[in-house]
């Protein structure tokens, strides 16, 4: 029983890391005003970049580098169509959502052959505790340092969002831009920096995924994740630990996927499959009513418009 109780432990943590970072770059660039729905195609280049660069050069901290770099160069995409141009949010979002996997399936097939999926990454990132001499149980625990990682950004982010000068001035940007303005904050400035740094989290949500849980890129191993995460960052009502929380809730729904589809139960597996992404709905449908956007979340900011 024990041993059941710190598997499922073990493995919500290592399925919540990847949620973890993909929603707090849709807190960070949201609460500035800009609306992320390319969380998805920007996971899955940092989650090609990390594998490709962990394959190659060996390291796998500078395939997690690499993925960070490729995440906020496709967000700067969206900074610059949303911000500069004033497109519309929503359907750049989801531009992204087209150009991450396609740019990744292309760049996987220059670099590997014609292949549509790289080849496993040898040296993955370390386990929490290492090589220690953990049994039982307590081996079960023994999750991805990816799982700290999370967490010491949930908690950072909470600190300069909440605790500092400029986090002040990322929530007056969502809020309020125009006054934010008169005020002398650099409205499209603090935007692009929030942007494109939502990037960088999210391509390190998808390369813990790559070089954590799986050993390799395959076109699925983003597989919804990136909404999910969106998800998260509704029912977190835009919070650094409200989106830290619902993603540990969603990493839950897979992990059960994956312990009750061993055996343990008489359930289908296209059932098991359904999970992670019914609990998704079901807590939209029952919480979207609830949480409120910053108010100038998805609003393009004209100078001198009020």
């Amino acid at each position: 029983m024990l041993n059941d109780v710190s598997l499922l432990i073990g493995i919500t943590l290592m399925y919540s890391a990847p949620l973890i970072f993909g929603a707090l770059g849709g807190v960070l660039s949201e609460r500035s005003g800009v609306v992320n729905l390319g969380i998805e195609g920007m996971m899955t280049i940092g989650a090609f970049a990390g594998a490709a660069v962990g394959y190659y050069s060996g390291n796998p901290w500078l395939g997690l580098l690499a993925a960070g770099c490729a995440g906020g160069g496709i967000a700067l995409l969206h900074a610059v169509a949303a911000i500069t141009f004033k497109a519309d949010q929503t359907i750049s979002g989801i531009a992204l959502n087209l150009i991450g996997p396609g740019l990744a399936l292309f760049l996987c097939r220059l670099a590997f052959d014609g292949a549509t999926m790289t080849q496993p990454v040898t040296n993955k990132l370390p386990k929490l505790f290492g090589d220690s001499a953990l049994s039982g149980a307590a081996q079960n625990l023994n999750v991805d340092v990816t799982v700290l990682l999370a967490l010491a950004c949930m908690l950072v982010m909470w600190f300069i969002l909440y605790k500092t000068k400029w986090g002040l001035r990322v929530r007056a940007v969502g809020e309020h831009p125009a006054a934010a303005d008169t005020l002398g904050i650099h409205v499209s400035a603090t935007r692009y920096v929030c942007v494109i740094l939502s990037g960088v989290l999210a391509g390190f949500g998808g390369a813990s995924m790559t070089l954590a849980v799986i050993p390799q890129f395959t076109p699925v191993a983003i597989s919804g994740q990136g909404f999910i995460a969106l998800a998260a960052v509704i029912f977190g009502k835009w919070t650094p630990h409200g989106a830290y929380g619902a993603c540990l809730l969603f990493g839950f729904a897979q992990a059960l996927t994956v312990f009750l589809g061993g055996g343990k139960a008489p359930v289908p597996s296209e059932i098991l499959a359904m999970l992670p992404y019914i609990l998704t709905i079901l807590v939209l449908i029952l919480f979207v009513g609830r949480s409120v956007a910053p108010k100038a979340d998805g609003v393009p900011y004209e100078k001198g418009a009020r």
